[in-house]
């Protein structure tokens, strides 16, 4: 397990500059915003918007803080996002709008190269024990409130928060967590060939 602390990742601007984002991971490390393999992030959105275009990429979006946002898709489809709602996949190089429900929003975003990787998402809720794995590929742990006990084959983890953990497959994972109203996301990285 690799072990990701929340002071390691890098802030930057969004591809279209219209606000910041702390890069997580990214695969292969150091790639361009156009080159990625794979990339995780966190985002800070203080206002409405368009979202970046990712030609050829697939994205997952979930709300972290926040009242919500409501997107609008290029083909009429409109989406609200919440703390409540499971995270929502789309295609990247859609045109989509955002706008803000009652101020700003921390989101947490997911982006895999269509053909190249799959990836999926799922937000976890609970002080109980949650067995998490994956059999090929990666599994990636994102804590953005911490307090997170990570217990894996080698040992256990805490993770604080903004602190993530990464897993190369095969990999078992139980999670545990103190505070009942605690999330963490489950993310796992699949290559297609």
């Amino acid at each position: 397990m690799r072990l990701i602390r929340a002071s390691e990742c890098r802030a930057m601007p969004w591809k279209n500059g219209g606000g910041t984002t702390t890069e997580i991971a990214l695969h292969p490390q150091g790639a361009s915003l156009d080159a990625f393999d794979w990339r995780i992030s966190m985002a800070h959105v203080g206002g409405d918007g368009p979202f970046s275009s990712f030609p050829g990429i697939d994205r997952t979006l979930a709300v972290l803080r926040g009242d919500g946002i409501r997107l609008a898709l290029s083909d009429g489809e409109t989406v609200m996002l919440d703390r409540q709602t499971e995270p929502f996949a789309f295609a990247a190089d859609r045109a989509v709008a955002g706008q803000l429900v009652a101020g700003p929003i921390d989101d947490l975003n997911v982006m895999s190269r269509r053909g190249g990787w799959t990836h999926a998402m799922r937000r976890i809720i609970g002080a109980s024990s949650h067995a998490v794995g994956i059999d090929a590929g990666l599994l990636v742990l994102v804590a953005p409130a911490g307090d997170w006990t990570v217990t894996w084959s080698r040992g256990a983890e805490i993770l604080a928060p903004g602190d993530s953990a990464l897993l190369d497959g095969p990999a078992q994972v139980e999670l545990s967590a103190n505070n009942p109203e605690n999330e963490i996301f489950a993310i796992t990285l699949v290559p297609t060939s």
